[in-house]
């Protein structure tokens, strides 16, 4: 009895290793890195609430095509890009501060709506196709955003303040500063323990949202959308519309995705105009894999335990390099390979998985049907 009760543990914790092993292989990363950076405990604290604050909010839109099977949404960034308009024309028209933040969220929601139903769209002409799809509708609608900030902006869509303007007199600069914005949304409400800057007010809009999903997922769309992402046939049959779900699956990420980025740069306090929004996307997903998610199911834990665990290995990577190599270069290159590499580890390790459960069930029904004709 003690055999098989050792024996069935040590299965749970290789089971519990093998769903885990990203996590566990960051945590032993990060364990490793800390004491090598020589950052004291409450520096460390305070950029990972920093952190938190700045992208939960965009790492928790992912959590809505998941939800509907369409795995992961590298086209969220198109709803950075929405926002990124609209930071500009709030800059232009010089509205700062709270209200700054909060017209350019609501100015962001056509754009990201607009953006996000294009990309649906186009995902439901690519079945089975959809996170290589999102990820070539980014590079094509960035072309369209590039062209429209670098020539359009000035020329045809007026621009009142030459001080955001390109010296040519139309385009935007490189770099739009949002220095009267900076940090408006973290300074409300915000408190300070032991030394930690905590943004109550940020985190109560992390908060709202995991609410909003929480209750989403208990409505009749969110019980489509998950239907939707178990079997889409048999959502069908079912009387659900398909495409029609899965559009507002990607509309509600960019749309959210768009709100994240606003939150995002009022907390840098400027807008790289050309590259803000380039590595939005990447980071994101590798942060929520981080966190032990996969295509095809991901929760708001995964989505807290990945940004803590990702920005705590972005925070260290260069001090331990500098501590290992004598150059703290190596450990940029570090964290940027690693942000690359874990996704591709992810989706790798989530493939295998998957063919062996698809071989395992294969196997039993072989036994099964060999049985049944032993039997007859």
């Amino acid at each position: 009895m003690s055999r098989k009760t050792n024996l069935s543990a040590g299965k749970r914790a290789l089971d519990l290793v093998q769903n885990n092993a990203v996590p566990i292989m960051f945590i032993i990363i990060c364990a490793v890195f800390i004491p090598m950076a020589g950052f004291s405990p409450s520096y460390l604290l305070n950029e990972i609430v920093t952190r938190m604050g700045r992208n939960l909010f965009l790492v928790l839109c992912l959590l809505f095509p998941i939800m509907a099977g369409m795995g992961l949404n590298f086209a969220m960034t198109l709803g950075a890009m929405g926002a990124e308009i609209a930071v500009i024309l709030v800059a232009d028209w010089q509205i700062w501060g709270i209200p700054g933040v909060v017209l350019a969220m609501i100015l962001s929601i056509p754009f990201s709506a607009l953006l996000g139903f294009i990309c649906g769209t186009l995902q439901n002409m690519a079945k089975g196709r959809e996170m290589i799809t999102s990820y070539i509708i980014n590079f094509f609608i960035n072309g369209w955003y590039q062209l429209i900030v670098l020539y359009i902006m000035g020329a045809i869509v007026p621009i009142m303040h030459s001080s955001i303007m390109l010296p040519r007199g139309y385009g935007i600069r490189n770099t739009v500063s949002l220095l009267n914005m900076r940090q408006c949304l973290d300074d409300l409400l915000a408190i300070r323990v032991a030394g930690v800057k905590i943004p109550v007010f940020t985190f109560l809009l992390v908060a709202l949202l995991c609410l909003f999903i929480v209750w989403f997922r208990r409505t009749k769309l969110g019980q489509d959308m998950r239907a939707v992402g178990q079997d889409m046939e048999v959502a069908k049959a079912a009387g659900i519309n398909v495409d029609r779900t899965r559009i507002i699956s990607v509309v509600m990420s960019t749309v959210c995705a768009g709100f994240g980025m606003v939150i995002y740069l009022q907390n840098i306090g400027n807008l790289p105009t050309y590259t803000g929004h380039a590595q939005i996307g990447m980071f994101c997903i590798a942060a929520l894999l981080v966190g032990g998610a996969s295509v095809e199911k991901a929760g708001i834990g995964n989505a807290f335990l990945g940004v803590i665990l990702f920005h705590l290995m972005f925070i260290v990577a260069p001090g331990a390099g500098a501590f290992i190599t004598g150059d703290s270069m190596v450990g940029e290159y570090f964290r940027v390979f690693l942000s690359y590499g874990v996704i591709t580890l992810a989706l790798i390790m989530y493939e295998a998985k998957k063919r062996m459960v698809r071989s395992k069930v294969g196997q039993e029904l072989a036994e099964a049907q060999m049985k049944k004709e032993d039997a007859t």
